[in-house]
């Protein structure tokens, strides 16, 4: 049986990893500054992690949501604490495309209504109800399609005030940062206005922090950047650090009925045993604060350099947009300088490494970024 083959893959087959760093099978390091998509929180192979995860499989992985799980319990109070948000509820499922799933399902039966607002470039999952909301028609099938997803420009609050005078809409989607957009924060007042909205609209507010929270940004969640509290947030990808897990915060004012939500897998015990060390380490360790500082050590130095592209992001979500497409600049990081970058489209690098990257591991992409530029141009003028 051969596997359906739908991603580009580099022909590398990372066998071990430790910090921000992974090893391939014939044994060469790469300083890891993707994190597997933003996933890597506290680094890979954390020992809390490993044997938090370890003990807790020596005593019980599974078992059905029907019983109690105290480590829930646990985790729900250990992320309220840290988010910022300690009296909002937690509903666990098991990635982020389900975690907007839920939140979608559940303010459509708060409200009552069936219209959800989202922007363009967003990406919110690839599931029914997510992928409508994502801008991107080659992943929407057909039967995705439908009259109840409304995509409108990012940061166009008179776009989002004209259609909401139609009625009707339960819910705007939105993300702290878009991510796979190409790393687009939203505008000043953007958000803000989004909240006042929603109180005049009778529409809930969804801030999609599955990609941009967990400290990515430099706080818990990038939308605390500005003055807006959401009705819903959903979380997923930092918050396992490599183990499926996704979750949605819930207004306290939400009240659930008996089956409202559900999940099989959801807030299974080895789950939330990542889950907690994850959180365990971000605070023992400070990452949040680490983002913060060395996110802007690497946006200032590269702001301070002549070189043609856009810098765009906070903390250690960034993205670099060149005027031309970086293949070959990703290429060359990658086996020359045994890097791996991220990107978004043909013309953008992505910068999500462990937020325990250090300045001095900033520093090597630095140099290693800025010769690989020098090669690159002399390379395109010979061409």
């Amino acid at each position: 049986m051969n596997l359906f083959d739908v991603y580009p893959l580099f022909n590398i087959t990372p066998v071990k990893a430790e910090g921000c760093y992974v090893w391939d099978s014939e044994g060469k390091k790469y300083l890891d500054l993707y994190g597997g998509h933003a996933v890597i929180s506290i680094g890979h192979s954390h020992p809390h992690y490993v044997e938090k995860i370890s003990s807790q499989l020596s005593q019980i992985g599974f078992y059905s949501n029907s019983v109690q799980n105290p480590l829930q319990k646990e985790l729900a109070e250990k992320l309220g604490e840290a988010s910022g948000y300690p009296d909002y509820q937690l509903f666990l499922c098991n990635s982020g495309a389900e975690a907007n799933e839920n939140a979608i399902k559940l303010a459509s039966f708060v409200t009552g209504k069936k219209k959800f607002i989202s922007f363009k470039k967003g990406f919110h999952g690839r599931t029914s109800a997510a992928v409508a909301l994502t801008d991107n028609p080659k992943i929407v099938a057909p039967v995705n399609e439908t009259e109840n997803a409304i995509i409108l420009p990012f940061n166009d609050i008179q776009a989002v005030k004209t259609e909401l005078e139609k009625g009707g809409v339960a819910a705007v989607l939105v993300e702290g940062i878009q991510g796979i957009g190409g790393i687009h924060v939203p505008g000043k007042h953007f958000l803000e206005e989004l909240g006042q909205l929603s109180k005049k609209y009778e529409f809930l507010l969804i801030l999609d922090e599955i990609q941009s929270g967990y400290g990515r940004s430099g706080k818990f969640f990038a939308h605390q950047y500005f003055d807006v509290h959401p009705d819903i947030i959903t979380t997923a990808k930092g918050m396992g650090n490599g183990f499926p897990i996704g979750g949605v915060l819930i207004h306290p004012d939400i009240k659930p009925w008996y089956g409202m939500l559900g999940t099989t897998f959801g807030g299974n015990h080895l789950a939330c045993a990542a889950a907690i060390a994850v959180l365990d380490v971000m605070k023992s360790e400070e990452l949040v604060r680490n983002a913060m500082e060395v996110g802007k050590y690497l946006i200032d130095s590269l702001s301070q350099w002549d070189s043609g592209f856009e810098i765009r992001g906070k903390g250690l979500m960034i993205g670099l947009e060149f005027k031309q497409p970086i293949k070959e600049i990703r290429s060359k990081l990658l086996f020359e300088k045994g890097m791996f970058t991220g990107v978004s489209g043909q013309n953008i690098i992505r910068l999500l490494p462990p937020l325990s990257l250090s300045v001095s591991e900033a520093n090597d992409f630095l140099n290693a970024f800025e010769k690989v530029l020098i090669d690159t141009s002399v390379s395109m003028v010979e061409k």
